[in-house]
C-alpha cells in the first residue's frame, strides 16, 4: 500500500533564485562507453541529505553517475558517501544547472575521483561558482559537455537520456529553467531528475512521458503548472530534496492527489531507491541522532 506525505504546514516560504549570464563552455559528446549486460542488474539511487539543495548518486553493476553535488559544504558529504560505495571513477558527473546548490560541491568530487565525463547545461553563466567548478575542471583536464540536443548514454543495462533545455530565455527563473533533465530506462523502470525546472521548463517536457520514480522540481516549491505535470507523467513514487521551509502545500497537495508514495530528505534523511528492472524499492536512512531531538 502506497504512504501518502502529510500535509505539511499551510504558511510555506517560496524561494526564488536568481539568474547571471556569461558564455558557456565546450561542446557536447554524443554517445559514450557501455559495458554490456545480458541480465537485469539492479540500478540504485541515492538522494543525499543536502538541505534544500540535489545531490544524487546512481550505480549499475560496474558505473556510477552523479547528478549535482549540493552546496560546497555538502562535497565532503558527496565524497564520503562515494568512498563508502568504494567508488573510484564517477563515469559521469551531470550538472543539471549553475547554482550554489547544485554546483557548489562539485569541485570536491572532482578533485577526489576519476572523472569520465562532466555533462552540464547549455547556459550563460558568470559567478565565483561557477569559476571554482571551472578551476576544477582544468586542474584535471576536464572538458565540461554541453549537449544542444537530447544525449543518450548506456551504463550497464541503464539508459541515460538527457533533455536540454530548448528556450533563449525564460520570463522568470533563467538559471532553473536551464535545467537539464535526466530521463533513466531501466528495463521496465522509469526514473526522472528534473533538476529545479519551473513552468516554462515543465512546459516543455509535458510529453517526457511516463515515470515510475520522479526527482519533484525545484525542491518542492510552488509551481503553477506541477499538478498538470503530474497528471501526464505519473510516478508511483516521489522523492522531494528540500528542507522544511521550501516546500510548498501545494506540492503536497498535487502529489497526493495522484496517489504518489512521497519521501522528503528533510524528514527522512538519505532516500535510497533500488530498480530491479520491474519496481522500485525505497529505503530511508532517518535522520541523525543530533537532528531528532
Amino acid at each position: 500500500m502506497r504512504k501518502i506525505l502529510p500535509v505539511l504546514l499551510a504558511a510555506l516560504t517560496l524561494v526564488l533564485t536568481g539568474c547571471s549570464n556569461a558564455p558557456a563552455e565546450s561542446s557536447p559528446t554524443q554517445d559514450t562507453t557501455t559495458a554490456a549486460v545480458s541480465e537485469t542488474t539492479p540500478l540504485t539511487v541515492t538522494f543525499m541529505k543536502v538541505g534544500k539543495a540535489d545531490g544524487m548518486i546512481l550505480q549499475t553493476a560496474n558505473h556510477t553517475a552523479v547528478i549535482d553535488c549540493g552546496e560546497k559544504s555538502d562535497g565532503k558529504k558527496m565524497v564520503a558517501r562515494l568512498q563508502e560505495y568504494g567508488v573510484e571513477t564517477v563515469d559521469y558527473l551531470i550538472l543539471s544547472h549553475y547554482d550554489q546548490d547544485h554546483i557548489g560541491g562539485a569541485p570536491k568530487v572532482i578533485e577526489n575521483f576519476e572523472i569520465g565525463h562532466v555533462i552540464g547545461a547549455k547556459q550563460q553563466e558568470d559567478s565565483k561558482r561557477y569559476d571554482k567548478l571551472s578551476e576544477a575542471l582544468d586542474a584535471k583536464n576536464l572538458t565540461l559537455e554541453l549537449p544542444g540536443t537530447p544525449t543518450t548514454f548506456t551504463l550497464d543495462d541503464a539508459e541515460f537520456t538527457l533533455y536540454p533545455h530548448k528556450a533563449g530565455d525564460y520570463r522568470d527563473g533563467y538559471d532553473n529553467n536551464c535545467s537539464l533533465v535526466v530521463k533513466v530506462t531501466h528495463h521496465n523502470e522509469t526514473l526522472l531528475f528534473t533538476g529545479d525546472a519551473m513552468e516554462e521548463r515543465l512546459a516543455e517536457i509535458m510529453d517526457i512521458g511516463d515515470c515510475d520514480l520522479l526527482k519533484v522540481p525545484y525542491h518542492g516549491r510552488e509551481i503553477a503548472n506541477l499538478p498538470t505535470f503530474l497528471s501526464k507523467v505519473t510516478p508511483e513514487y516521489a522523492v522531494i530534496s528540500t528542507n522544511e521551509e521550501e516546500l510548498a502545500e501545494s506540492t503536497v497537495t498535487a502529489l497526493q492527489e495522484i496517489g504518489a508514495e512521497t519521501h522528503i530528505t528533510f524528514q527522512d534523511g538519505n532516500i535510497i531507491a533500488v530498480s530491479d528492472g520491474s519496481s522500485i524499492a525505497i529505503t530511508t536512512e532517518g535522520l541523525p541522532a543530533e537532528e531528532t531531538t
